[in-house]
């Protein structure tokens, strides 16, 4: 069973160096972005084929419980 990652702030700095250190580790990384009317990617364009993005919010306590009661998070 793969080990499973959601990182929040995956289009900043640290989280998307967490990102490029975790696939090299092994594993499933989802990354939680804000709906947004200007996606902000250029930090993880290289890593879309390989991560999954869910958008949420931080403040929304439902929409992040979407995300992590799954088994598996869903892709994009």
């Amino acid at each position: 069973m793969a080990k499973r990652a959601v990182i929040t702030g995956i289009t900043g700095q640290d989280g998307s160096y967490l990102a490029e250190l975790l696939l090299e580790k092994g594993y499933e990384v989802t990354g939680v972005v804000r709906r947004s009317s200007s996606p902000n990617l250029w930090r993880i364009e290289h890593l879309l084929d390989r991560i999954k993005l869910r958008p949420a919010d931080l403040v929304d306590q439902l929409s992040l419980m979407r995300i992590v009661s799954s088994p598996k998070p869903p892709g994009p």
